[in-house]
């Protein structure tokens, strides 16, 4: 009897590859599965399923997981305002993560023997989902033949020939992730330390060119509503702000990052919805929340950016991490306005019954309410009193 093994399998060369190495020349019985994460349509997804079932797969399973992608993941993501290196919303690293914890919980459910995935040896999806599998299905043999054998693109074209499988041989000139949280976009240009990708290279191309404002509602940190629209999950509000402001060409970058490898990377992205979502949110809490909770918000936040891109996402201090950020947000509720435009948008302002910019409590650089200029003359003394006595103390041993 044949050993299963589960191939996490998105319909390209790579996978299609593995699909016929793994099952005509190793003698598994492949069980593939494709985890949406946002970046696939209904019809791509039942092409992608007619396709594996044609090379000859044993079954194929298709996971909706952009709402647990959401809950699990992304949730957190803007709760702590994560930008990589201040500029990356982790778009394909968080996608990574979700995608292999559904492949693992499909390994445990049909009891496979192996578990394959077709990253290559050069960048960090290998490391994301060999980790996973290592932490989740501990024993489980992980398989990996584009990484393993270092097959050219065109050996793989020849190969899948000679067992009666026409793939395209064109490669295009960028290679493209969509998923809920950004697009990223590869090619010659971020191979090397300098150069942009040119216009027509970014998924979605620039139709609006008139200013428009939007009004993004949040309840708990989280996007409840757009305009006067409301959803019923916030992945639905990404989506929608998505097509608002992706075709003002807003959100676009190239991010260089560290990779977990250790070498650096260049890479372009799109990320229209969550750069708005980041900032505005962002803005948000900087008038509702205290600047101790702001600080240590950012502090951590910052390491779980980082170890999430490094693929950690179940090292249980994440769970904490989640639990002091979620219990931050209890007053980050408001709405919050925008004015897109090509290329750019900037924040107008907040309402929230939160707001700590209150008049009753006085105006920042103009009067106040809440204490005397006799009071402030007394804190300014006692606040910087240490310091005052370190000084008194250097001034007295300079004369020893």
């Amino acid at each position: 009897m044949s050993k299963k093994i589960v191939l996490g399998f998105s319909g390209g060369l790579d996978t299609t590859f593995c699909v016929k190495y793994l099952a005509e020349d190793k003698g598994y019985e492949v069980h593939s599965i494709i985890v949406n994460t946002g970046g696939f349509s209904e019809e791509e997804l039942v092409k992608i399923e007619a396709h594996a079932r044609n090379l000859g797969v044993a079954s194929h399973t298709t996971i909706n997981a952009v709402e647990g992608y959401y809950d699990r993941i992304i949730r957190y993501l803007i709760y702590g305002n994560v930008l990589k290196n201040n500029t990356y919303p982790l778009s394909v690293s968080a996608e990574r993560l979700s995608q292999a914890i559904h492949i693992a919980e499909h390994v445990r459910a049909l009891g496979a023997d192996a578990v394959a995935h077709g990253s290559t040896g050069a960048g960090n999806d290998q490391v994301r989902f060999d980790m996973v599998f290592h932490i989740m299905i501990p024993g489980v043999e992980i398989i990996t033949p584009i990484r393993d054998l270092k097959l050219s693109r065109e050996e793989e074209i020849t190969y899948l020939q000679s067992k009666g499988v026409n793939m395209n041989a064109e490669k295009a000139m960028y290679s493209i992730n969509k998923g809920l949280w950004g697009t990223s976009v590869g090619g010659k240009e971020t191979l090397s330390s300098k150069g942009m990708l040119p216009e027509s290279a970014w998924p979605t191309q620039v139709t609006k060119t008139e200013a428009e404002e939007v009004v993004l509602e949040f309840s708990k940190g989280e996007l409840v509503g757009v305009n006067t629209n409301h959803f019923e999950h916030p992945s639905k509000a990404i989506q929608y702000l998505q097509t608002l402001a992706g075709p003002f060409g807003i959100g676009r970058d190239i991010h260089v990052g560290d990779t977990i490898i250790g070498i650096k990377g260049r890479v372009g992205f799109e990320a229209a919805a969550p750069m708005v979502i980041l900032k505005a949110h962002h803005a948000l809490e900087k008038h509702v929340l205290t600047k101790w909770q702001l600080q240590w918000k950012d502090t951590l936040a910052q390491f779980y950016g980082n170890w999430l891109h490094e693929g950690q996402i179940l090292d249980p201090v994440m769970r904490n991490i989640e639990a002091f950020l979620t219990s931050t947000q209890q007053n980050v509720t408001g709405k919050v306005f925008i004015q897109l435009m090509p290329y750019r948008f900037h924040v107008v302002g907040i309402e929230s019954s939160f707001d700590l910019m209150n008049s009753r409590f006085g105006k920042y650089g103009e009067m106040n309410s809440g204490f005397t200029g006799e009071d402030v003359r007394g804190f300014s003394k006692i606040f910087g009193n240490q310091t005052i006595i370190w000084n008194a103390v250097q001034e007295e041993n300079k004369h020893q």
